[in-house]
């Protein structure tokens, strides 16, 4: 049972690291022999594959220092029609020796795998594929991927539109020939009046034939594949039971006697309807499938295709993947930006909904960023390009999202197990079916074995259990994206509606992570302005960041700041300085008191200050008290909103932050926050979300996704909170592109809403199954007198996954339950680290 497997090992230098990992490879359990050359840098290993996997001898490689070479691929797989295929695919690479794992989604059509590029081709993957017979969609040259995945499913809804045409062409006319006589007696006596019943059976079989042997070969061609692989599918059940009525029907056509008198009776309409009625719900899935991915397709429509770059003093119309870093790039007006970059020259607004989530157009002048896929409004201005291809910021968004509409969540486990013993209790069903009625069905025994069993076959195809959790993903990150929520993959999807407690970070989440002029109270005969005019003057020289935030509250309300004499810094206690003839002196009122300037006039503010958590400074001018100001990191417009709206929806609000004790309690009571955690170091963080998951809680940790990366990966969901260039954590499972904090009950919404869509759809699909395949079987037959006919069958089949689809659509209508108000956009640079 040895296996032989090569491995790609990197970062080896010398003949001591080859020592080491083969080593390193010789400890692991079940590992017979490894042998590694330094040269080609790859390690040829035998090993026993019930002892150990290749998993787990790239863990030893990783862990003895160096790193595994293991590559990612994505192949359009066509032709896969049910949860059965999904897994006949899946199956099928991981066979394959040197893959790692494999990933098929059903509703995009794609199969992820993780692979070791020195054991195995692509082209042996596509060959695997190809050899369980499906087809695998080449990528052409200069040919956009999702416009070729377009072009074939548009090819798949013609190829099925002509297909029905013709079936129907056919199915109607035969149907009305059967069951027209059985609807109305008049009418079947004129018919057998004129034409005879073996007549009748001839032009049955005539009508049946190019449905059953035209359309109907696809069923043939993909069923005796998934047989002959021992991995029966729908396929596999529409074969089975339409070529069973067909059968039948022509033994009885060419030679009636052999069955007793009176019961030679034909099902050609069985056949022939069943093919239409079940192309007729492929083409609805088709076509629902297309409409899943609207999202998706809105997403790709954003690109820009081309850039207007400027060379040589000339500009060039090229198209975006010629643009180079440090390209400069000119905008005109109502044209999208090509790639990410910073305004050189000129001015703007320019709308970034598409990363934001903000309606309001954002002001861009020399030094601002811009994203490429945002739309310039009016004006024009050039930039430098600073991130082209799969590193902008729309493009890592697009993979994301791809990456989540092809994970599988959790939830989908239970359909993977049930799917893939289903389709072999079905045929055993089948079996006992044609065997009961056969036994208890009396003088029509073998009519009743066949109709009841090629009903049970046909209704039991599994399509609607393959496309209850992808399509509700596909729909539900989708429209996350437009509402600027990321999900990384569908388990955090999942992990999120499961959440009891939401921590947030208070720098940058819960506040705007930069100190602002909150207070500036002026006393009896002084103004305003011209206090904030003096005050910041004597700040302007301190980098302090108190000062810096009286300086920039000066400029931002257009006071002019008069010119700086002298400046004095008073340690422990203020500043003095003279400006425009006036003694300015700030400090806190220890200063005051030095001074001899009783402070007792500003109580009350400096009592409401204190419970805000804000330590007030007292200005005097020309020796008289003249006002009481505070600087304090405010908090975010959307803050109290998003606590009011998590604490609505049933969760606990947690706090963590570095800040004292005093001011994160003053926070936490503006807020209405349930429990704070202050005084926590930034290595910390993850050990007080830990405390929280101690106390039996599933932990969702909100925060800048920088700085917070240990608290991100410790807590069961992690969400940053940034813009387009955020979107880089590896850490965080969700990401809030509007950098608003109430993103986050949207999210929690939105996941909640996916995961009922998805209980919904595998109800059905599983409860469809569990009553109707009795129902087909004949079991109220004894009772009531009831049998279900294979062309009922066949719509309800068809009616099942159409339900599935359309239920999945219903989530593009979700409607978020805190709408964003308009915040100035934080695209560009990532944030710094903050407490």
């Amino acid at each position: 049972m040895t296996k032989t497997i090569e491995l790609g090992v990197g970062g080896m230098t010398c003949a001591s690291c080859v020592g080491r990992v083969e080593r390193g490879l010789k400890k692991v359990e079940g590992v017979e022999s490894a042998v590694v050359n330094l040269a080609t840098e790859r390690a040829t290993v035998a090993y026993d594959p019930e002892k150990t996997t290749p998993q787990a001898l790239l863990d030893k490689v990783r862990d003895v220092g160096y790193e595994p070479v293991v590559s990612e691929l994505e192949l359009g797989v066509q032709g896969m029609t049910c949860a059965s295929c999904v897994g006949r695919v899946e199956r099928a690479l991981r066979r394959v020796d040197g893959v790692l794992d494999a990933s098929v989604n059903l509703a995009t059509e794609r199969a992820s795998v993780r692979y070791l590029p020195s054991s195995v081709s692509p082209g042996q993957l596509k060959a695997a594929v190809v050899d369980a017979g499906y087809a695998v969609l080449e990528s052409q040259a200069g040919v956009d991927r999702s416009d070729q995945e377009r072009e074939a499913r548009d090819r798949e809804v013609r190829g099925l539109r002509r297909a029905i045409a013709f079936s129907a062409l056919f199915a109607v006319p035969l149907l009305i020939l059967a069951m027209l006589p059985m609807l109305s007696m008049s009418f079947g006596e004129w018919l057998h009046e004129r034409v005879s019943m073996s007549t009748l059976s001839w032009i049955m079989l005539l009508l049946a034939a190019p449905v059953q042997f035209g359309p109907g070969l696809r069923f043939y061609r993909l069923g005796w594949k998934s047989l002959r692989h021992r991995s029966p599918d729908m396929n596999a059940l529409v074969m089975i039971g339409t070529s069973a009525a067909f059968l039948y029907s022509l033994v009885a056509t060419l030679a009636p006697q052999v069955f007793p008198e009176g019961t030679a009776h034909v099902y050609y309409e069985a056949s022939a309807v069943v093919v239409t009625l079940i192309l007729l719900g492929k083409y609805f899935e088709a076509v629902a499938k297309g409409r899943s991915s609207e999202a998706m397709k809105k997403l790709l429509g954003l690109q820009a295709k081309t850039a207007r770059v400027v060379r040589g003093g000339q500009e060039l119309e090229l198209p975006v993947d010629e643009v180079l870093v440090g390209d400069l790039i000119s905008v005109r007006p109502g044209e999208k930006v090509p790639v990410d970059g910073e305004v050189v020259s000129g001015n703007s607004f320019v709308d970034e909904s598409m990363i934001t989530g903000e309606p309001v157009p954002v002001a861009k002048q020399a030094g601002a960023p811009v994203v490429g896929g945002t739309i310039n409004q009016n004006g024009a201005f050039q930039f430098k390009a600073t991130r082209i291809g799969a590193d902008t910021a729309l493009a890592q968004i697009i993979r994301l999202v791809e990456t989540a509409q092809g994970s599988k969540p959790p939830i989908q486990g239970l359909a993977d197990r049930v799917v893939s013993v289903f389709v072999p209790i079905v045929l055993g069903i089948a079996a006992l079916t044609f065997l009961v009625w056969l036994l208890v069905g009396g003088q029509q025994a073998l009519s009743f074995a066949l109709v009841n069993t090629v009903a049970v076959l046909i209704i039991a195809c599994p399509c609607a259990m393959g496309l209850a959790t992808p399509t509700s993903i596909m729909v539900g990150t989708g429209k996350a994206a437009e509402l600027g929520v990321l999900f990384r993959n569908g388990s955090a999807l999942e992990g999120l509606q499961g959440v009891n407690v939401i921590a947030v970070d208070k720098t940058g989440t819960l506040t705007k992570g930069k100190p602002e002029l909150t207070d500036l109270v002026t006393a009896p005969g002084f103004d305003r302005a011209e206090v904030l005019g003096l005050v910041a003057a004597a700040e302007e020289q301190s980098e302090h960041p108190i000062a810096r935030a009286i300086v920039d509250a000066a400029k931002r309300e257009g006071v002019a700041l008069p010119p700086l004499e002298s400046f004095e810094a008073v340690p422990g206690y203020g500043l003095e300085a003279r400006v425009r003839g006036h003694l300015v002196q700030v400090g806190a009122d220890r200063l005051m008191e030095r001074l001899g300037l009783s402070v007792a006039s500003f109580a009350a503010q400096a009592e409401r200050l204190g419970d805000e958590g804000k330590s007030p400074l007292y200005a005097a001018i020309d020796g008289q008290l003249a006002a009481a100001i505070a600087v304090a990191d405010p908090i975010q417009a959307g803050s109290p909103e998003a606590v009011r709206a998590l604490h609505r929806q049933g969760l606990r609000v947690a706090m963590i932050t570095g800040d004292n004790a005093r001011t994160a309690n003053a926070i936490a009571r503006q807020l209405g926050i349930d429990e704070v955690l202050a005084e926590v170091l930034p290595s910390g963080k993850s050990d007080a979300v830990k405390a929280l998951q101690a106390k039996g809680n599933k932990v969702a940790f909100v925060g800048d996704g920088i700085n917070d990366a240990p608290a991100l990966a410790q807590a069961d969901v992690g969400l940053a909170i940034g813009t387009g260039t955020d979107v880089a954590v590896e850490t965080a499972d969700v990401i809030l592109m509007s950098g608003d904090l109430r993103g986050v009950p949207n999210a929690l919404a939105l996941s909640r809403a996916t995961l009922r869509n998805i209980r919904l759809n595998l109800f059905w699909a599983f409860a469809y199954n569990v009553v109707l395949i009795p129902v087909a079987a004949g079991a109220l037959y004894p009772a009531f007198g009831w049998l279900l006919s294979p062309v009922l069958a066949a719509a309800a089949m068809g009616f099942s996954s159409v339900f599935v689809l359309s239920n999945a659509l219903r989530l593009r209508s979700f409607r978020p339950p805190v709408r964003p108000a308009p915040v100035p956009a934080r695209t560009g640079a990532a944030t710094p680290a903050r407490a």
